[in-house]
């Protein structure tokens, strides 16, 4: 891969069309900026927050869950960017043995576009459109819904494993 990827830099995550893109733009990947060991902390720390939550621990690897999963994704990317308020934090001061931090007040990423000026106008209505169309009460009840469908696919496959497992023992014990 000419040097651009090494396979501790989570080539997992990278298809063929992100790499090409970034190739032609003459984009390389690495873990984090100079001097900063930490900064991967930050890159993942929405993981418990919104992904972990959402599908849980286990692992989906049937096409019928990958579908239901990408399903709650996509409700969720809408009920997190636009209802849940997130503070960010400003600052932090270091006073005696405590630090002290600062946070900026708590805005959703939907407020946090509308009040950017690197954004469009054209963008931000948009935003605004999709907003008014989305009711955050329905959507929670559809993740729901879908986290239980999940849940259900998980459980049967476990089951069926489980008693595979049981009927070759049987036959090992025959």
């Amino acid at each position: 891969m000419d040097g651009l990827l090494k396979p501790s830099y989570g080539k997992e995550f990278i298809n063929d069309h992100l790499l090409r893109y970034c190739r032609k733009n003459k984009i390389t990947f690495t873990r984090s900026r100079p001097h900063r060991k930490n900064d991967n902390c930050f890159v993942e720390q929405k993981n418990y927050s919104v992904v972990r939550r959402a599908g849980g621990y286990r692992r989906y690897d049937a096409e019928e869950e990958l579908k239901v999963l990408n399903s709650i994704y996509e409700l969720l990317r809408l009920y997190t960017n636009f209802f849940q308020p997130v503070m960010k934090l400003i600052s932090k001061e270091k006073v005696r043995s405590k630090v002290k931090k600062t946070y900026d007040r708590a805005r959703t990423p939907f407020q946090r576009v509308l009040e950017s000026p690197f954004v469009s106008q054209q963008a931000k209505d948009v935003l605004k459109e999709q907003y008014a169309a989305l009711n955050p009460v329905q959507l929670k009840r559809e993740i729901i819904k879908l986290q239980d469908k999940l849940d259900a696919l998980a459980r049967s496959k476990n089951d069926q494993q489980r008693e595979g497992r049981h009927v070759n023992l049987e036959y090992i014990l025959r």
